[in-house]
């Protein structure tokens, strides 16, 4: 079996920053595509374990002295929320996040997005190209951003995107929805295309069914939120429920998008597997690297719906 990897590399790019708590991203890239045989990913993936394994030895030494969080994920973006070891293993739970974002809400009488990772400059050329299309130029797109918290991403794309577009911001914390409706609100954010639309709806993604029909959606962002889910105590299986819920509620032409700091040797391996139901589904999966930020590599893994043989 061949996997096609999308690689990165470094271009005269302007640096980019997003608003609020949100995380500088130094970064730049330009894309290229090259197909990779078996040995080219081995050892691919070998010299990736080797940069995660130096990564992870640097953290283990600074999560000694932070109070905050031993997890990347969390020691990557969190600077200002008390979130101990113990939430940290639970965000696959809603409470979990309902106390983070009251906690967030109530230390500020001012709004502040809150990114992980990074925000949408630096993945806007990995989203904004998938929603183009010749065949139905004035089609409503639906996008979903999923586990959107109070992330600018979704936002950004309603105001940036030239093509018509449905943008469904979900998250499980109703807290989370209440306050980016109310900052939507304050900010009145216009959309480039004024056909498009905006909606922030408090949803479990691991029952996506209930808010959309079967090949309903046209994109998923996922920022996050799985690496939430694969890293908590009782998550993975939700993860992987989550996946299989993405496949059936996209379009053929559809695609998901999850943006992570996990190396593809790992996350590859777990796409692919979970992506797989003999007779029900099927997907093709795919990597870029988006780019270096404070030591950390991250990547865009896009999973696109495969008919079934």
């Amino acid at each position: 079996m061949r996997s096609r990897v999308i690689a990165a590399r470094p271009n005269q790019r302007s640096s980019c920053t997003t608003t609020g708590d949100a995380v500088s991203s130094p970064f730049s890239w330009a894309v290229g595509t090259r197909t990779f045989g078996q040995s080219e990913l081995l050892r691919w993936a070998r010299v990736k374990k080797t940069r995660r394994k130096v990564a992870e030895e640097k953290m283990s030494l600074l999560a000694k002295s932070l109070t905050l969080s031993g997890r990347r994920l969390v020691a990557a973006s969190v600077r200002h929320h008390s979130l101990t070891t113990e939430l940290i293993e639970n965000m696959d739970k809603k409470a979990t996040w309902d106390r983070f974002y009251a906690e967030s809400s109530n230390k500020t009488t001012t709004f502040k997005n809150f990114e992980w990772f990074f925000g949408f400059d630096a993945v806007r050329d990995f989203i904004m190209p998938l929603l183009q299309t010749e065949s139905h130029p004035d089609a409503l797109l639906q996008v979903l951003d999923m586990g959107c918290g109070t992330s600018a991403l979704g936002p950004c794309i309603f105001r940036h995107s030239a093509h018509p577009v449905q943008v469904t911001c979900a998250d499980i914390s109703p807290i989370a929805v209440r306050l980016m409706q109310e900052h939507v609100r304050a900010k009145a954010i216009q959309p480039h295309n004024l056909c498009s639309q905006l909606e922030f709806v408090e949803l479990d993604c691991t029952q996506l069914h209930r808010h959309y029909g079967c090949n309903s959606v046209d994109l998923i962002v996922d920022k996050g939120t799985t690496d939430a889910l694969l890293r908590s105590k009782e998550g993975r299986g939700k993860a992987s429920l989550v996946l299989k819920q993405c496949l059936k509620v996209l379009r053929s032409s559809g695609s998901v998008l999850q943006f992570s700091d996990e190396d593809p040797d790992a996350r590859l391996l777990w796409l692919e597997t979970e992506a797989q139901e003999p007779g029900v589904m099927a997907a093709d999966v795919g990597v870029q690297e988006v780019g270096e930020l404070r030591g950390m590599s991250y990547y865009c893994y896009q999973v696109t719906p495969r008919p079934i043989a």
